[in-house]
């Protein structure tokens, strides 16, 4: 596999931390997804990193396609019988006209051209097939650990985050789906993280990494000390509220 050329990569650098410490989806958004789409033969994940979307979906439908940009990422994917994995952009899938009954991409839509993108959806998509992107922001702790990530976010990387980051700070309310829109229930990721773990998670962000290439330092060796101590022994329940666009073709 090759990364196409022109691909804006942020995470290659960090795949196997990516697949390890990204928290996963809800079981029951993709018990919804299969319920609202039309068919279940064939769903499409988009910029699907290291899979695991592609791998939940698989529960739900006879094949899955899984497509990532990255090379890197793709390599470090989760493997599974019913997930094909192609390394091609959003913009231009390998996918006949009309054959997918699901499309989606988790966090991801916002690197995305829009456009081009819709417009490849709509021509993959099955008539009344569904598409859904969601995305998710920081995970809801207790305050004092949730203000330390925002100083974190905003003060230490904050100049480093790509100029897209905007879109999941606003829950994609601009990246709006050329179909009819389909009203989603909410849902939300969870996990019971150790302060390693959530260390690792900040790690994966690619502001961090713009940062630790900029300035050859490791920008989380500065929250290590305070988060620890405001996390306290043992792990934690955390949550990451989603953001969601849902449309039918």
């Amino acid at each position: 596999m090759t990364t196409p050329a022109g691909f804006k990569d942020h995470f290659s650098g960090g795949a196997d931390a990516y697949e390890r410490y990204r928290p996963a989806d809800a079981p029951e958004l993709f018990a919804w997804l299969a319920a609202q789409s039309p068919g279940h033969r064939l769903a499409v994940d988009v910029a699907t990193g290291s899979g695991q979307s592609a791998v939940a979906l698989a529960a739900h439908f006879d094949a899955v396609i899984a497509t990532d940009a990255s090379a890197a990422q793709l390599k470090a994917a989760r493997v599974h019988p019913k997930v094909e994995y192609r390394c091609e952009r959003a913009e231009s899938l390998s996918l006949a006209a009309h054959s997918a009954d699901l499309l989606v991409s988790s966090q991801a839509a916002h690197w995305f051209d829009w456009r081009a993108f819709t417009t490849e959806a709509r021509r993959v998509l099955r008539p009344g097939g569904l598409f859904v992107v969601w995305c998710y922001g920081r995970f809801v702790a207790t305050p004092e650990i949730e203000r330390l990530v925002e100083d974190f976010s905003r003060d230490v990387v904050g100049p480093y985050w790509p100029r897209e980051r905007y879109l999941v700070d606003d829950g994609y309310r601009d990246l709006v789906p050329p179909f009819p829109a389909v009203a989603a229930p909410p849902f939300e990721m969870r996990a019971d993280w150790d302060v390693d773990a959530a260390l690792g998670y900040f790690g994966t962000w690619s502001a961090v990494a713009r940062y630790r290439t900029r300035q050859q330092r490791d920008p989380v060796a500065l929250l290590a000390g305070p988060l620890a101590a405001a996390w306290g022994p043992g792990r934690r329940a955390l949550r990451w509220p989603l953001a969601f666009r849902a449309a039918r073709a």
